[in-house]
């Protein structure tokens, strides 16, 4: 998707996974088009010289794209949680596929 979109895309591709990136990991381990994998087991770190953006820059710089899974349940700590739950009693999560939008 990112390779078709514009020139110096980002693809964003949110994959289930609440509390375990056990999906979105093994996705990025089975396709060699990914750059990047968040995962709720590791805090997101956007900035700094092995933060994401600068990952992605990188990335785009050299290839003209990128490619990011993200787990649904990763980046609470970037942010933040909610006390609000969903119509099954689940803990509402951060809209991470939309912040990495931006």
């Amino acid at each position: 998707e990112a390779v078709c979109n514009l020139p110096n895309g980002v693809g964003i591709v949110k994959l289930m996974g609440r509390s375990a990136g056990y999906i979105a990991a093994h996705a990025t381990m089975a396709s060699s088009d990914v750059d990047l994998c968040l995962v709720p087991e590791v805090p997101v770190v956007l900035e700094g010289p092995n933060g994401c953006l600068p990952h992605l820059r990188r990335r785009v710089k050299h290839q003209g794209y990128a490619v990011v899974v993200v787990a649904e349940g990763a980046g609470e700590e970037v942010l933040g949680t909610s006390a609000e739950t969903d119509a099954s009693g689940n803990k509402k999560l951060p809209p991470i596929g939309e912040f990495m939008k931006k």
